[in-house]
């Protein structure tokens, strides 16, 4: 009894692993989210799907439970300035536990290594060609964990870090980053000029590593992952 009981303490005593995988000769670490590498109209992507037994989601605190550390994190890299590029597509779940969800996909970067913090830039898919106006200003989102959600970027500076995109679910987006000290400039698709401009990031990193993101409800699926550091 007393060498069961040593080794379920003992057991207790090891710290987790983080789950990892593998897609497109990257290796990326599983935080917070489900993730498995997959095929998509016959060409192989990554899955990502938030896990609500790692972080519940609650409706009723929907501020203080969305904008969180939901991704598949790139291991082995330190990014600090320079530019990141990745395909994009999104779906909503079907059951979706949140009626309200609009495809929430992106990019975090700039992560510490506990995951207590970084920025974000992600879109709502849905809302990028509804024929409210007000609904396309929300397609673009920034926000800074854990100070900075976009409930409260919303409320303390309606439309700074928010804007429109031409963009819908259930296709392909290229999302590219331009990050260059405090300022982020956002491109999509083939786009000559940024659709969005971050003028001044307010998270409490200056480097750290990048993360393909995903929120309530979404189904997303990602490829083509590239880095260039300044």
């Amino acid at each position: 009894m007393k060498l069961i009981i040593y080794l379920f303490l003992l057991a207790c005593a090891v710290p987790a692993v983080a789950q990892e995988i593998v897609f497109q000769k990257q290796k990326f670490e599983i935080n917070a989210v489900k993730a498995e590498v997959t095929k998509l109209n016959g060409e192989q992507v990554l899955k990502v799907e938030r896990d609500l037994n790692v972080i519940p989601f609650d409706m009723e605190k929907l501020g203080s439970t969305v904008d969180e550390p939901t991704y598949v994190k790139l291991k082995d890299l330190d990014f600090e300035n320079g530019t990141i590029e990745v395909k994009m597509y999104s779906q909503i779940q079907n059951p979706s536990p949140f009626p309200g969800s609009q495809g929430f996909i992106g990019v975090a970067f700039r992560i510490n290594d506990d995951n207590t913090a970084f920025e974000s830039i992600y879109l709502r898919p849905r809302v990028g060609r509804s024929n409210n106006q007000n609904a396309r200003n929300h397609t673009v989102q920034y926000y800074a964990y854990p100070d900075f959600k976009f409930d409260r970027l919303r409320k303390e500076s309606p439309g700074m870090y928010e804007t429109t995109a031409p963009v819908d679910i259930n296709e392909w987006i290229t999302m590219r980053i331009e990050v260059a000290g405090e300022k982020a400039h956002m491109f999509i698709n083939d786009a000559k000029y940024s659709t969005f401009v971050v003028e001044k990031m307010k998270g409490k990193t200056t480097h750290g590593a990048i993360a393909l993101w995903v929120d309530i409800g979404t189904i997303g699926y990602f490829k083509d992952l590239k880095i260039t550091k300044k």
